[in-house]
């Protein structure tokens, strides 16, 4: 496999360091504009064309270079603990002693709450008591099983930040809300819901996470943080580098930034396609656009039935965007 340097797309391949929403290799398409500006494509394989289409437009905008200058040169953000047993949770905060904020995954099908009990007080041992505990449920519990396993956690962490996506509608987000004291955050229910400013109609949160990518890019996410009224966090897709500038780009123009963000994410891959990665420095991304270096576009490239998917994928999208035009 090779790469020619007036290549335009590009698919790329790379395992995980720990299985992550059930998947153990994370791919994409970087896409390369005549200017060259680079952006990347990378909706999950479970979403269909419609819902992978605000996803290139995120990447077009980044090819072509249409990001708000920053109001901030640093961004915070946590550390991500995947749903692993106690010790090797400690471990990977014991691994990063600059962070002050931990995301910790609970409610991963095959697990108990005893489970998620363990891994968070764990997590919570190895931060110390100054640090901020968050969890994240991807819409995991009903309304009844959010608000008891929201206290049991609660306590397993000395108090939680808040709770990310714990049921998977609005109106079980806002029920939840209404029922329990520890702030809640709204994730898939702004970033895959068809209207996202049901959250704030409905009272369903008290954060909002937001993913550039899947709301269409920058310029679309700054809108949408503006117009729901409340605080944001900005987190990633698991993109490399080339994808996780973009959500720097969004959480440095935001106005106001009163939490860490989930972009630290680049060390849960196995390698990228930059030479200079975005990787955190006592906790805190720099803001700046790495670009891809040609010999990883060459040695991170799929494997040619894997590109075959990919083209075909972004070939449907390209198509669904043509049928909805007027």
């Amino acid at each position: 496999m090779s790469h020619r340097p007036d290549e335009t797309e590009v698919v790329w391949s790379l395992p995980m360091r720990v299985r992550f929403r059930g998947i153990d290799v994370r791919e994409g398409v970087l896409l390369r504009g005549a200017d060259g500006g680079w952006g990347e494509w990378s909706p999950f394989l479970d979403y269909d064309a419609p819902t992978s289409e605000p996803w290139l437009r995120c990447a077009e905008e980044a090819v072509r270079g249409d990001w708000p200058a920053p109001v901030r040169d640093r961004v915070p953000v946590n550390v991500t603990i995947p749903a692993v047993d106690p010790e090797r949770a400690a471990e990977l905060v014991r691994a990063r002693p600059g962070f002050r904020t931990a995301k910790v995954k609970v409610a991963e099908p095959g697990q108990t709450l005893a489970d998620d009990e363990a891994r968070v007080a764990a997590v919570r041992d190895a931060l110390g008591p100054d640090g901020a505990v968050r969890i994240d449920v991807n819409g995991g519990w009903s309304v009844d099983e959010a608000v008891r396993a929201i206290a049991v956690l609660d306590r397993a962490a000395g108090g939680l930040e808040y709770v990310e996506q714990p049921c998977a509608s609005v109106e079980d987000l806002a029920a939840v809300r209404r029922r329990v004291e520890v702030p809640i955050a709204a994730d898939e229910s702004i970033r895959r819901a068809s209207d996202p400013y049901r959250v704030r109609e409905l009272e369903a949160a008290d954060v909002a996470v937001i993913k550039v990518q899947p709301l269409g890019g920058v310029a679309a996410c700054l809108r949408i943080a503006e117009d729901i009224g409340l605080p944001v966090v900005v987190s990633s897709a698991l993109e490399t580098s080339v994808g996780l500038a973009a959500g720097v780009a969004l959480a440095a123009a935001l106005p106001e930034l009163p939490y860490a963000c989930g972009l630290g994410t680049t060390s849960l891959l196995d390698g990228d396609v930059v030479a200079d990665p975005l990787l955190p420095v006592d906790g805190a991304l720099p803001v700046r656009r790495p670009v891809p270096d040609p010999d990883l576009l060459v040695a991170h490239r799929a494997a040619p039935e894997r590109e075959a998917i990919w083209r075909a994928r972004l070939a449907e999208v390209r198509a669904v965007r043509q049928d909805r035009r007027p």
